[in-house]
């Protein structure tokens, strides 16, 4: 298939011939690819939209540079969610290779936008990369003072999987002064993380 021809099939209801044309396109990308996905990161079609953000997912951290770039500088609250939510891909596509560090330093800085669906995006994006991201969201949990944000890091700790989030979902949940939909959603998480390490351990 042409690359057009495959650009084109992102748009087919059929989401395994959209999966298919995603994964295809990432092996057979050449220079354009990758600007071409970004620019469908703002089109109205939905699907259309959701299968640039996984082919752009697909293709893995050459993506990266221009997602950041658009995550962080984009006036579009729809480009910058679907950044974030392309970084996330790019983290569950590729679990074994290393996440770029401006990548993880473009999401750290949209823990701060304004618009929801970016920064419970960005959060999601950094619960994916995991271990890596840990400080990122354990610091900002200190100093960002919107509680969504604040429940979405939690909940980002809680299915990561690593121990070090024990202790701090622990102290919020002692804290008086945590907001205490913070604390309830530290209380949840921490079973929950208890899970997801045991079974890391393989007990």
């Amino acid at each position: 298939m042409t690359t057009d021809s495959l650009f084109e099939q992102l748009k087919h209801p059929n989401p395994n011939l959209r999966e298919r044309a995603m994964w295809e396109l990432a092996d057979v990308r050449d220079e354009n690819t990758i600007p071409r996905l970004m620019g469908i990161l703002d089109e109205e079609n939905v699907t259309y939209r959701r299968a640039a953000v996984k082919a752009l997912g697909a293709i893995g951290t050459d993506a990266v540079p221009l997602l950041v770039e658009s995550l962080v500088n984009s006036d579009n609250a729809t480009i910058r969610g679907s950044c974030a939510k392309a970084l996330a891909q790019i983290a569950a596509n590729h679990p074994d290779v290393p996440f770029p560090a401006e990548g993880l330093q473009g999401l750290k800085t949209a823990l701060n936008d304004q618009n929801p669906v970016v920064y419970i995006a960005s959060v999601m994006a950094l619960g994916e990369i995991g271990s890596p991201a840990f400080e990122i969201l354990t610091e900002a949990l200190k100093t960002i003072d919107n509680v969504a944000v604040a429940v979405a890091i939690v909940n980002a700790l809680g299915s990561m999987g690593d121990s070090r989030g024990v202790e701090v979902l622990t102290a919020l949940t002692n804290e008086e002064s945590v907001d205490p939909y913070v604390r309830e959603s530290a209380v949840s998480a921490l079973p929950r993380l208890d899970q997801v390490i045991k079974y890391q351990r393989g007990y």
